[in-house]
């Protein structure tokens, strides 16, 4: 997938004060697995994302996916582009409590009138690939918080999307769970069709990256 992004900006109105969280940003991915996108906190890491993934709209610039203006797009097909052809995950994993880990996995497939049946298949195979064979019927208060990341990334791709867009995805982990996920999404950016884009405070996560790009006070001031 090919990510344009042209003298984006974008600001929010904090207060009595104008925040350019995102300033005058021109970058161009596609050819890179594995992107990490690093700097401060408040530095314009996690809008950038939300503008690439249709979150947000930016107040200026423009942003073209595969040749297609994302600006341009009607909030149905935003919609449909979220669900179709980037995917999410977060920092807090965002499981629903009440559902097994398959379940959550397979929830996006159900949603776009998968059967069930397809959906579990689906799901269960992608909980395997993560290592989480044996606690497919698990609901996350039963998981650890590494745990919960596997089933948020397995949910990640069940769409299979072009690329998977992770807001500080060992942020809330220890140490060794963290090195695991790395691992873990390191493989997915290197074994699968989909590449993916990390925001992190965590520099061994940089390193590992193909490309890592800074942030500072909404700016992009290195690329490499």
């Amino acid at each position: 997938m090919l990510i344009e992004i042209a003298a984006v900006s974008r600001t929010y109105q904090r207060g009595q004060e104008l925040v350019k969280a995102v300033d005058d940003v021109t970058l161009t991915l596609g050819n890179e697995k594995l992107v990490a996108i690093t700097g401060q906190s408040g530095s314009g890491k996690s809008t950038l994302l939300h503008l690439i993934g249709g979150i947000d709209r930016p107040d200026a610039g423009s942003i073209k996916v595969d040749g297609e203006e994302l600006s341009e797009k009607s909030d149905d097909e935003q919609s449909e582009y979220r669900r179709r052809r980037v995917s999410f995950i977060f920092q807090f994993f965002n499981l629903l409590p009440t559902l097994t880990a398959w379940e959550n996995v397979a929830m996006p497939r159900v949603l776009d009138g998968s059967s069930i049946k397809q959906a579990r298949t689906d799901a269960c195979e992608l909980l395997g690939m993560v290592g989480l064979g044996d606690r497919i019927d698990h609901k996350p208060s039963q998981l650890s918080g590494g745990q919960m990341q596997r089933v948020a990334i397995a949910r990640s791709l069940i769409m299979k999307p072009g690329v998977v867009l992770a807001d500080e995805p060992t942020g809330n982990l220890d140490s060794e769970s963290g090195k695991n996920i790395l691992a873990l999404l390191r493989k997915i950016a290197d074994d699968g069709a989909c590449s993916v884009i990390m925001v992190t405070h965590d520099p061994n996560i940089a390193a590992a990256a193909d490309r890592e790009i800074v942030m500072r006070d909404g700016k992009v001031v290195e690329h490499a």
